[in-house]
């Protein structure tokens, strides 16, 4: 189960980057790209607390958020 959640905990801070990346550019279809990015991390999110319950879950989600700033 600990490798589930690393390997989680890894897809959401790419995710994470990669949004704060596209967040700069007022692009076409940036809008549809990030709205995507947050799609996945909820998917992850909802998977997290099947592994390790909603508050491991959340804490895991603002880490991976607050690292990516």
């Amino acid at each position: 189960m600990n490798s589930e959640v690393a390997r989680l905990r890894q897809q959401i801070e790419a995710e994470c980057q990669a949004m704060q990346h596209l967040a700069g550019f007022r692009q076409t279809g940036s809008h549809e790209i990030i709205t995507a990015a947050y799609d996945r991390l909820g998917e992850h999110h909802d998977q997290l607390i099947k592994l390790v319950g909603h508050q491991k879950a959340a804490e895991v989600i603002v880490e991976a958020l607050g690292g990516a700033e």
